[in-house]
Formats: structure tokens, sequence, C-alpha cells
């Protein structure tokens, strides 16, 4: 059953009859077999970029929607609900245009923003190191002045896309001043110089592929620097604050997947004589499960609709991105209880939703990241 909306206007909720047609009939056959194969999806961006989703949140002089958080958030998480590794793409996307959208210069938007919403340029967010990721101000990739370019040389980790986006927004070092010393750029997909490592292999969102990237002496021109040298830390996590609502949204679609899922299996298998979900036992499990989903949408929505209304949200964007994929994790597990022994079997998707769902209590800033997060700014 889909999820009970309480959408601002009718074009919002025409929008998501639309996200609800393309889930459930160009996501959701597919996914299976792709995360089995652990097959990229490509062409699914480009029909997501086809319909206008990949830039919901951005100006519309430049191809995107200009709605709200409070409604992309939703049409994301219909997309997660059908296929998580589309949706975390959607996410991470959205994220790598963040920058663009918001400190690139009138010049910069209009050169590489419209291809990027309309699914011609696909994005990558990279800023994580293998001994930065938490403390992303330790990062140690450098981009070097040299005349009318940057020469950038490191080695980013875990970055979502890798190999495959046509772009990347790229945290570089340009001086030794800690956090002050980064600087954020455009980096294309395909320069002499930048490789992607072979994909890891992971135990879920195996469809998403993730791999570290290597920078070689690659060169920049000059005004692919976005901002001012020295605030890319400011730009990298001003973008998580409102990439954290976006992983909160695609934990809430993973975890109403499951949710369904088990709430169809329980109505359908009989033991005793009876349906499964007649036993209170079940019963309560299941209606722990829906609460636990109702109330992670609430978190993430009430951090959407103060980033809306200009207001402060990062405590909010914390809270919402530790809630709801903690959430995510005790719903698929508790999901696959419900199937049983078939839940942990390939038979039923609620096994690879478990294996998903860990993930997102891990990126993005880990949850203990999120609780420091959280902490701080109760200390202000």
């Amino acid at each position: 059953m889909p999820a009970e909306r309480l959408l601002p206007t009718t074009e919002a909720e025409d929008l998501l009859d639309l996200v609800r047609e393309i889930a459930r009939e160009e996501l959701a056959p597919h996914a299976a077999e792709h995360e089995e194969h652990e097959r990229f999806p490509r062409e699914k961006f480009r029909l997501l970029g086809r319909s206008g989703l990949l830039g919901l949140p951005y100006p519309e002089e430049f191809g995107g929607g200009a709605l709200p958080y409070e409604v992309y958030l939703q049409a994301l998480e219909e997309v997660a609900s059908a296929w998580m590794s589309v949706g975390v793409g959607l996410s991470v996307h959205v994220m790598s245009c963040y920058a663009l959208a918001t400190f690139g210069t009138d010049e910069q938007r209009a050169r590489w923003l419209p291809d990027a919403l309309a699914g011609d340029l696909l994005g990558g967010y990279a800023l994580s190191e293998s001994h930065a990721g938490s403390d992303a101000a330790a990062l140690s990739t450098r981009a070097a002045r040299d005349g009318d370019e940057y020469v950038v040389n490191g080695t980013k980790a875990w970055i979502t896309h890798a190999g495959v986006a046509d772009f990347y927004t790229l945290m570089a070092r340009t001086s030794d001043d800690g956090g002050r010393g980064i600087s954020c750029f455009l980096a294309p997909g395909r320069v002499e110089g930048l490789t992607a490592a072979p994909p890891e292999r992971k135990m879920g969102l195996t469809g998403s592929t993730t791999a570290q990237l290597t920078f070689e002496d690659v060169r920049l021109a000059a005004d692919r620097l976005v901002g001012a040298e020295g605030d890319g830390l400011k730009i990298a996590l001003s973008a998580l604050d409102s990439g954290r609502l976006g992983i909160a949204a695609c934990a809430v679609g993973l975890a109403q997947a499951a949710l369904d899922e088990a709430v169809a299996y329980a109505k359908t298998r009989t033991q005793f004589g009876r349906a499964i979900i007649d036993f209170q036992g079940l019963e309560f499990l299941l209606a722990d499960m829906a609460a636990a989903v109702d109330s992670a949408r609430a978190t993430y929505l009430d951090g959407a609709r103060r980033r809306d209304r200009g207001l402060p949200f990062r405590r909010q964007a914390a809270v919402a991105k530790l809630v709801c994929t903690d959430a995510a994790m005790r719903v698929t597990t508790d999901a696959v209880q419900v199937l049983g022994g078939a839940g942990y079997t390939r038979d039923f998707p609620v096994e690879r939703y478990m294996r998903e769902a860990k993930v997102l209590q891990i990126f993005e800033g880990t949850n203990q990241i999120q609780r420091l997060v959280i902490g701080r700014e109760l200390r202000r």
C-alpha cells in the first residue's frame, strides 16, 4: 500500500503519482536482477532526468522543478522504496549539484547545471578519503595553483558513482590551514590522470558503484573552482546537511518497502489454520514496524520544512538521519523475522533490504557522528 501523505499542493500530489508510476513500472521490476549481477543502472538515471526528477529542488531557469524539499524528499522516498540503489544515487546526484547551484557563479550555473538536472550528466561527491571520513577536515588530496589551472593529486575513497559519473564535486586542499585550507571544485568525470579503482565488493547496494578515485596530476581549469579558495569545508558541510535529509528519506522508503512486504506475507501465510497476521505476537511486531516508519518519516519532514522556510536545520537533519536509518535497520530486520525461513532466502526481497539498510547507518556521516552534531548544536 502506498504511504499516506499530506502534500502541500495538488501539483505535488500529481508529481507523487508520476513518481509512483515510474517506480512501479520502470524501477521495481528490474531491481533484483541488477542487484544480483551488480549492474549499474545508468539508463534509469537518464529516465529520471527526462522525467524531471533529478532537479526537483533546483531553480526552473536551469531546468529544475523549484519544488520545496518537503516534496522532493517524498518523491525520493518513493524511488528508494522501489529500488534503493537508484534512490541513493538520486540523493547523491542532487547533493553533487548543490555546490554549483548554491555557491557557483551565474556563468558556472548556466554552463553546467542544465545538463546535470536533465540527466545528461551524472554527479558524484568526492569528499571522503581512507584516513578522512568522519574527520573531513583531515583530507589530504591537494589542488596546487599553476597559472590558469589547478593540478590535483590524491585519492578519494568510498565515492558513489566513481568511474561512471560525468562530474565530481571535489573537495581538495589548497593550503595547509586546516579546515580553512580546503576548496571546492567541479571536476569532469573523464580527464587525463583521473582513474577509478575496481568497485568495492559490498554486502548491499550492489547495483550502486562505489570505488576509490585517484587524481594524478589532473589539471582543472581555474574556472572550475566553486566559491572562493578556502570555502570548501563550509560548502561540504552545508551540502551534507541537505544530503542527510536525502539519506533519511531513502531509509524511510526502504523501511516502508520492508513493512509492505511483511504485511502482505503475513496476510497470506497460514499456520494453525489462521493467517499469521491474526496472531497477536506478530500483529504487535508489525505495529511497532509501522510506528517506526511513520515516526521516522515525521523527522525528515520536520527538517525539510525548516529548510524550506530558511530556518536552521542542521540539528534536525542529523536527528532525521539518525532516527530514520536506525529505523530502517530495525524494520528490515524485523521483516526478515516475519517471513521466517523464507525471509532468509533470496526468493523474497527482505533479505536484500536488510543488507541495504546497514550502510545507511554509516555513510553521509556515521550515526555516531550524528550524535556529535546533535550534541554540539545543543551546546550552542
